[in-house]
C-alpha cells in the first residue's frame, strides 16, 4: 500500500470515529431520528439564538438573510469559521454549534453513524455558472476516466463532495471497485492545489469559484471533467440542525430556515453584481479582517429549487453510490427523516 493510501486511510478511519463514537452525539441524543422532532415547546422558553460557523472571506445565505432583515426577532452568534463541511455538520452534532452545512453525501454518513439530524435547506450546488473541475496539465495523458487508474487526485477534503463525484464519474465510465479505489485521494488545501499540479506533486487537482478561474487565466491546465459534466444542475449541500434543537426551539427554526430561504431566492433573482455588491459591504462591515476577493467570483447560487428546497434524488443519488461502495450499509438511512422541507415557505407541500 502506497503511503499516501496509508493516509487516505487512517484520516477516513478518524473520521468515521469521530461521527460513530457516543461522544459525538449531544446528552440524552439517543433515540430515533424519527420520534425526536414529534414534541414543541411553548415560545417563551425557545431560544432565539442560532449559533453558526462561518466561512473566511465568504457570506452565508444566513449572514445574507440577517443583512437583507430577513430572520425577524432570530439573532445569528458566530462561534469561528468552519475548516471542512464534514467538520462543520461534526460541530452541530456535538452541541458546539446550532446549524452546520454540508456536502449531501457527508450528512448521509453522519446519520448512518447513528447522529440525530435533520436536513433543512439547501444551500449550495451545481449549475453550468457555479461548478468544479478536476484538472490535469495541458501535457498530461489524463484525458478519460481509465487514465486516472493509480493517480493521484488533490481534494479539499475526504468523505465529501469531490470524492463522491469523482467516484460517481469513474463508475460511470465502467471502472471496476478495485480500479476506483486504486485512484489516490491526497488532501491539499484549496489555495495549494493549483501549484501542487503544476509541480507535478499532483496528476490532477479539483478547483472551483476563484481557484478555478485563476488557474484558467494563467493557462497550462484543463479540465478533464466537472461534477457539471457529471451530473447536471443540482442541490449539492444542505443546512442541518440537531433533532433535539428542532424539537425544542420550532418557531426559531422556522424563522431561520423561512429567512434564510428568501434570502437564497433574492439571490437567484437578483443580477450578479447586486449579490456581489452586498456580499462585500456585509465583509467590510462585520470586522474579521478579510479581503473580498473570493467573493468577487461569484457566479451565482447553483441552488437548483427556489429557496433551497430539498429534492429527493438530491440525497438517493449519493445513498445508491455510497451503498453500492459499502461506505454505508443497506438501510442504515431513512430519507423520510433525514430532511425536511416542512419550515421551507417555498415548497408546495411541507412534508
Amino acid at each position: 500500500m502506497t503511503r499516501a493510501l496509508v493516509v487516505l486511510a487512517g484520516l477516513l478511519t478518524l473520521f468515521v470515529a469521530s461521527c460513530a463514537g457516543p461522544a459525538a452525539l449531544p446528552p440524552g441524543a439517543a433515540g430515533t431520528r424519527s420520534t425526536e422532532t414529534n414534541s414543541t415547546q411553548t415560545n417563551s422558553t425557545q431560544t432565539n439564538i442560532v449559533r453558526y460557523q462561518g466561512q473566511v472571506g465568504q457570506v452565508t445565505f444566513p449572514e445574507l438573510a440577517a443583512d437583507l432583515g430577513y430572520l425577524g426577532g432570530v439573532r445569528l452568534q458566530w462561534i469561528g469559521n468552519s475548516t471542512s463541511g464534514p467538520q462543520d455538520i461534526q460541530a452541530t452534532v456535538t452541541g458546539d454549534t446550532d446549524v452546520g452545512g454540508a456536502f449531501n453525501g457527508s450528512v448521509l454518513r453522519l446519520a448512518a453513524a447513528g447522529a440525530p439530524i435533520t436536513a433543512v435547506i439547501g444551500y449550495y450546488g451545481v449549475d453550468d455558472q457555479t461548478l468544479t473541475g478536476y484538472f490535469a496539465r495541458d501535457g498530461s495523458p489524463i484525458r478519460t476516466a481509465r487514465d486516472l487508474i493509480g493517480r493521484t487526485v488533490g481534494v479539499n477534503t475526504l468523505g465529501a463532495h469531490y470524492e463522491d463525484v469523482l467516484r460517481i464519474y469513474l463508475a460511470r465510465n465502467g471502472l471496476t471497485e478495485q480500479e476506483i479505489n486504486s485512484v489516490q485521494l491526497v488532501v491539499v488545501p484549496p489555495v495549494s492545489a493549483e501549484q501542487a499540479l503544476r509541480s507535478g506533486q499532483l496528476d490532477v487537482a479539483v478547483l472551483q469559484g476563484i481557484y478555478r478561474d485563476k488557474a484558467l487565466s494563467r493557462g497550462g491546465v484543463r479540465a478533464v471533467f466537472s461534477d457539471y459534466d457529471v451530473l447536471g444542475r443540482f442541490t449539492a449541500g444542505s443546512l442541518v440542525m440537531r433533532n433535539r434543537f428542532i424539537r425544542d426551539n420550532p418557531d426559531t427554526v422556522r424563522a431561520f430556515v423561512a429567512g434564510t430561504a428568501r434570502a437564497i431566492a433574492w439571490a437567484q433573482r437578483q443580477p450578479r453584481d447586486v449579490v456581489v455588491a452586498r456580499m462585500k459591504q456585509i465583509i467590510a462591515h462585520r470586522g474579521r479582517a478579510e479581503n473580498t476577493d473570493a467573493v468577487s467570483y461569484w457566479k451565482s447560487t447553483g441552488v437548483a429549487l427556489p429557496g433551497g428546497v430539498i429534492a429527493r434524488a438530491e440525497f438517493s443519488t449519493w445513498v445508491d453510490r455510497l451503498t453500492e461502495d459499502g461506505r454505508i450499509t443497506p438501510g442504515a438511512v431513512d430519507l423520510d427523516t433525514l430532511y425536511t422541507n416542512q419550515f421551507n415557505p417555498y415548497a408546495g407541500t411541507p412534508r
